[in-house]
């Protein structure tokens, strides 16, 4: 189940092994010891070096004071070295700190050998740090993960674990708490911190018969809530569940970094060799020790550490920072995906808009009043089941309610019946028509659902109703602009008219409505025949599942999203918020310009120093420079992905 499992550090780490000195879980002060009394041991030696009235610093007195400084940060090293090449892999960046390391000591560079490996164990530090503060967000959301439930069971609130609660029980959740399963409240009203689900920091104030996701922190009072799902199938154990299989999946371009770095480091090794020995058969005064230093300076520029490191660290940054802002990337290779969508297509129903009818307008008839007229209504509505039904019913009206009889359903029209002795028909414009009861004209231009209402074989009115907008629809489609997606449509299994009103209402390029799913399909694929359109598609539906496998970035939302939406989609929107369509676009890019960043700042750097190198003019400081400091710019450059705000 998704909630045992634990979110492993080889699974969130980079590749390559750390059981050298840097790599422990333990963060307290010990960790930073040995690379602290290296430090030092070399700052009191190079001031030996260089002030003359230490005589007693000379000889093997010298070589043994570099020789204790270097082992508490260059044994572990050359030790997890020594084991690479016995399980056959030469080629890593321990190897090349060892020889090189080693080398300086073998020609007599003694302080620069152990800066070379003290500033290594520092850079590894650094990495582990950034590492961790990156799976910050991640693993915070095992915290939020309820221990227990207080369930009504026997009379009694009892504690049980999460996993045992059956769907329809009732939950009592004190103040502070966590919210254990997703369901919908059955207090008044609830004030909730929902930031560790949604992303969203400002308290949520619900009502009655709303739903509660869990994970979610009750703020004030006693709230009860009815759960809906099994603890397996709610909000936060999918959220774990998909993270943790998010930082298993690779993007192309750590990919190709990994696959580039098993080349790239025995060739120049092969480099360094050669750059040792073949200037003798080219150059007059050949000076072997010289040589060797520089090639020594070659290898430990040529490290790979700042590509290895700071790449899956941008990643994980961007994984990060979007889980912040309620965004589930299900791996890396979606975050570069979203990076070149140029096609984005919305489904309607439940990701455009709430899914939920609402009345949205009522005409009433002279002589009579709005209030009589919806209480017919009602009474007649009160014996339906149909979702239109179900929002006429939740309607306010002044006074006592009417009550109908002798109801019965007309299939495909609606319903007829008496309310205090009158004859009453609502339904469509076909009940009217078949009963002789004329229709105004101006019925003829709306196109939304309506109940039309008839009174003792007069026409007395109608409701209109409606699918509500999101709230952020408007805003979705206008940062989708800014964001630069050139094209934005709907395909809906809505009536055509419709959707097409909606299309025009939120600005959008085209629109299609009264699709079946095999429809849907055929929109994205023929739009997916040109080359150069990458389209992402937005839904939520069970009949969204084939779209989504489809399109290039398949996005479901999550909350009110079907589990077959969810599990089929690569991304998901925990918030149901089309507003965050955009914001997942933005965070997708800002984590693949950072990550190209410090793949041009690594290649230009170490470029330029292993020139410098070769031709004699930079020394082992400059690169150590090329090597660790490369890398702990590359690391801070990855971490400002999670300070960054998205608007």
């Amino acid at each position: 189940m998704a909630q045992k499992k634990k979110i492993q550090p080889q699974n969130l780490d980079h590749d390559h092994n750390h059981d050298h000195c840097c790599s422990g879980e333990t963060s307290d002060f010990r960790t930073y010891l040995p690379a602290l009394f290296s430090f030092v041991m070399l700052l009191l030696g190079i001031t030996a070096d260089y002030f003359d009235s230490f005589p007693f610093f000379k000889g093997w007195m010298r070589i043994v004071w570099y020789v204790i400084a270097y082992l508490p940060v260059g044994f572990p090293v050359v030790k997890q070295g020594w084991n690479s090449i016995k399980r056959g892999n030469f080629f890593t960046e321990f190897f090349l700190m060892s020889i090189a390391t080693l080398g300086a000591f073998a020609i007599g560079e003694y302080p620069e050998g152990v800066a070379v490996m003290v500033f290594y164990a520092v850079g590894e530090l650094f990495q582990e740090a950034a590492v961790k503060r990156a799976k910050g967000n991640i693993k915070a959301l095992l915290d939020v993960r309820p221990n227990e439930a207080l369930v009504f069971r026997d009379g009694n609130f009892i504690a049980v674990n999460p996993e045992m609660v059956q769907i329809g029980e009732r939950i009592q959740v004190r103040v502070g708490e966590k919210v254990p399963l997703d369901g919908v409240l059955l207090s008044s009203k609830a004030s909730l911190n929902t930031a560790a689900i949604t992303g969203e920091s400002k308290p949520q104030a619900l009502q009655k018969d709303e739903e509660v996701y869990a994970g979610s922190i009750n703020l004030d009072g006693v709230i009860e809530v009815r759960a809906t799902k099994v603890f397996k199938d709610s909000s936060i154990a999918r959220i774990l569940e998909m993270v943790q299989h998010a930082t298993a999946r690779k993007s192309k371009t750590e990919l190709f970094i990994r696959k580039f770095a098993r080349i790239y480091t025995p060739i120049v090794v092969f480099l360094a060799i050669g750059l040792t020995f073949l200037p003798y058969f080219f150059v007059g005064e050949y000076v072997f020790g010289d040589w060797l230093y520089r090639a020594l300076i070659f290898l430990v520029v040529s490290c790979p550490c700042a590509l290895v490191i700071s790449i899956p660290l941008g990643y994980f940054g961007g994984l990060g920072a979007a889980s912040r802002n309620g965004i589930l990337f299900k791996g890396a290779s979606f975050l570069d995906a979203i990076t070149n969508v140029n096609t984005v297509v919305m489904d309607k129903t439940g990701t455009v808009t709430k899914g939920v009818f609402k009345i949205k307008e009522v005409v009433v008839y002279a002589p009579m009043q709005e209030n009589d007229f919806m209480k017919y209504l009602m009474a007649m509505e009160r014996q339906s089941t149909h979702p239109i039904a179900k929002a006429i019913m939740e309607y306010k009206h002044k006074g006592e309610a009417y009550t109908a009889t002798e109801v019965a359903e007309i299939a495909g029209k609606g319903l007829k019946g008496l309310v205090n002795g009158d004859s009453v028909w609502a339904g469509n414009k076909t009940l009217m028509v078949s009963n002789h009861i004329e229709v105004p004209q101006e019925l003829e231009e709306i196109v939304e659902s309506m109940v039309l209402v008839a009174i003792d074989g007069s026409f007395a009115g109608y409701v209109i109703i409606a699918d509500e907008l999101k709230q952020d629809a408007h805003e979705a489609t206008q940062q989708l602009r800014k964001a630069g997606v050139p094209k934005i449509g709907m395909l809906s299994g809505d009536k055509d008219s419709i959707t097409q009103k909606l299309a025009k209402e939120l600005q959008l390029d085209w629109a299609k409505g009264g699709l079946l799913p095999e429809d849907k399909l055929k929109e994205v694929e023929q739009l997916k025949k040109d080359p150069d359109a990458k389209v992402a598609f937005v839904g939520d539906g069970i009949n969204d599942a084939p779209v989504l496998a489809a399109s290039d970035v398949g996005m479901a939302m999550g909350g009110l999203g079907s589990d077959v939406a969810i599990e089929t989609a690569d991304v998901v929107i925990q918030t149901d918020q089309p507003g965050k369509i955009a914001k997942a676009i933005k965070i997708g890019r800002s984590t693949r310009k950072i990550v190209w960043q410090n793949i041009a700042l690594a290649f230009g750097v170490k470029a330029l120093v292993l020139i410098l190198g070769a031709g004699g003019l930079a020394t082992m400081w400059e690169a150590v420079f090329a090597d660790v400091g490369v890398a702990l710019l590359a690391i801070l450059n990855a971490i400002r992905l999670q300070r960054m705000e998205w608007k």
